[in-house]
């Protein structure tokens, strides 16, 4: 079987190449069916990386947010075209103590690897989880996005006390969206408290108990726990922020990305005793925890599906980059690809 893989060479330069996907090897293939933009894939894409990881990783097919159809399996656990949500993170070891997804040795599709952009991908049965038929194919295309933001709320769950009234959660982006609607789901008895610089993007927000504008905030305002969910130089300001804000020992997740490295008011995180955490990606469990909580919180499934901005047929080279410039203009929501090849 011969295999198309679309890839990127240079800063919005992609290249069709070629390979032979040996069936009699291949354990389970997957055609793409739709595909989501994640901004990990866009800094890639625009080239905003060090010029060194991006000699290093490139070419390279982009996007690890997706589903497909099951078009072959040697295992004997699939149907021939059931519908899956293939997990990027490939491991090659287990380790009773670290899980998968910080791993040194684990192998991420789309970071060093090629990923999504596609038309087979070549995995295993561990790697991909049938999904029911009545899920929304555009959401379930960004299951990847919500597992990251629900191992993080699984984490803050296992290693926060439980003086729980209030949660701060800073950034009014897609992680800060799906973690506070996550979070408040799963506690509803929890105050949760969005902060963000944008009021339009805030508005979005009509599941949390309180909204606020980052320069708003009122002197006597406290949190018991807070997620910084910002990224990039101004997850600085952020973290300045929860931790003037931040009751004592309270627990603060990290899980924006930046660049550069940041200062942190060491001095205060002492003073108060506050634990720190990072999340990064996610494992297989985390996704079987998101398709569980599909079924058992439904009432979530139409602010998820709020994200869903942009469509776009794929078709060729031009097509995808149509997506990936249609996504650098969105400040809010997702651009889901039908991958139609």
């Amino acid at each position: 079987m011969i295999n198309t893989v679309y890839r990127l060479v240079s800063a919005k330069t992609f290249e069709v190449s070629y390979n032979e996907v040996d069936l009699e090897e291949s354990e389970l293939i997957v055609r793409p069916t739709y595909l989501s933009i994640c901004k990990a894939d866009q800094r890639y894409y625009q080239g905003d990386r060090d010029p060194q990881i991006l000699a290093e990783k490139l070419p390279m097919a982009l996007i690890h947010e997706g589903i497909g159809k099951v078009v072959h399996d040697s295992s004997g656990k699939f149907e021939i075209g059931d519908t899956v949500v293939m997990v990027p993170n490939t491991p090659v070891e287990y380790d009773n103590i670290v899980a998968e997804n910080y791993l040194k040795s684990s192998r991420f599709k789309s970071s060093g690897f090629d990923g999504f952009l596609q038309e087979y991908v070549t995995t295993t049965s561990d790697r991909v989880l049938k999904i029911d038929n009545d899920i929304n194919p555009y959401l379930a295309a960004f299951t990847e996005l919500i597992s990251i933001c629900v191992h993080s709320v699984d984490r803050m769950d296992k290693f926060a006390h439980e003086r729980r009234n209030t949660i701060g959660i800073w950034g009014d982006g897609n992680v800060g969206f799906i973690t506070s609607l996550l979070f408040k789901e799963l506690f509803p008895e929890t105050e949760v408290v969005v902060l963000g610089r944008n009021h339009e993007k805030l508005s979005h927000f009509t599941f949390a108990d309180k909204v606020m504008l980052i320069n708003e905030v009122p002197n006597e305002f406290e949190v018991d726990h807070a997620f910084e969910c910002v990224g990039g130089m101004n997850s600085q300001t952020a973290i300045e922020q929860i931790i003037k804000y931040i009751n004592p020992q309270g627990t603060i997740s990290l899980l924006g990305v930046s660049e550069y490295p940041i200062s942190i008011n060491t001095r205060m995180i002492l003073e108060k005793g506050i634990s720190l955490f990072g999340s990064s990606r996610s494992g297989k469990k985390d996704f079987e925890r998101v398709l569980d909580i599909f079924k058992k919180h439904e009432s979530i499934i139409p602010y998820l599906e709020n994200l869903i901005v942009e469509t776009v047929r794929i078709r060729n080279i031009d097509d995808i980059k149509d997506a990936f410039e249609k996504d650098i203009v969105i400040d809010f929501g997702k651009v889901i690809m039908i991958w139609d090849k």
